[in-house]
């Protein structure tokens, strides 16, 4: 996997140190991966996509540091990519475990909805059910490389905290050590109460931007607001 600036900073934030609240806009070029992304920390702001640093000043204004998420720009954003934006979501971290765990590999949910999309966003997809088989959990390679998670839980299964159990489980399916990200909407609290209670630790929100052209990176750039 190539490195990206971008997986860098991730790594840092997820291990507890974030970039500086400086009112810093870092351009850094696309990721490798599906997607391109705006990422927004406490005072400072990461776009990962292939645009110009002198496009950027002239859509967004010095005095606002929350612009970068805004409606407003993420809607050119989208434009100036040829695509649209996402949602935005919650960017949720713990690390990898050395525990056993009950959730066995599948390899019979290429119909799966839920599945389908996570192709759609990651590489290296693997998906995992307990014998019970009231969820899936999927685990695959995301935005600038990293591992990232996702949990659906049957419908007539929920609000029994397996969601949680499912969530704290998947983190024996990665290398001990090694982050594993969950992106969350924030409207869905019961997902975001789950990751929480499974000892997920919020560090950044985020907008990705699927099926954009991979343009060559740009030279990272910062903006000082």
């Amino acid at each position: 996997m190539t490195d990206h600036p971008l997986r860098a900073i991730l790594n840092r934030a997820a291990a507890g140190t974030f970039p500086a609240a400086d009112m810093t806009l870092e351009i850094l070029g696309s990721p490798p991966g599906h997607a391109d992304a705006v990422v927004a920390f406490s005072g400072h702001n990461v776009i990962a996509a292939p645009v110009h640093p002198a496009e950027v000043r002239a859509q967004l204004t010095d005095d606002d540091p929350g612009g970068p998420m805004s409606a407003t720009f993420l809607t050119w954003l989208g434009t100036r990519l040829g695509t649209t934006p996402g949602m935005v979501d919650v960017v949720l971290v713990a690390n990898g475990v050395t525990t056993t765990t009950e959730l066995a590999r599948r390899e019979d949910t290429d119909a799966h909805a839920r599945v389908a999309r996570a192709r759609l966003h990651r590489s290296e997809v693997e998906v995992y059910s307990d014998p019970a088989g009231d969820g899936v959990v999927i685990i695959g390679r995301g935005l600038a490389g990293r591992l990232e998670v996702s949990i659906e839980v049957h419908p007539d299964r929920r609000g029994g905290g397996i969601g949680s159990r499912r969530a704290k489980a998947a983190l024996s399916l990665v290398p001990a050590g090694e982050p594993l990200f969950a992106q969350v909407s924030p409207g869905n609290v019961a997902s975001l109460r789950a990751f929480l209670a499974a000892g997920y630790r919020p560090i950044c929100s985020e907008v990705l931007f699927l099926g954009t052209d991979r343009f060559p990176a740009l030279v990272p750039d910062k903006i000082g607001h």
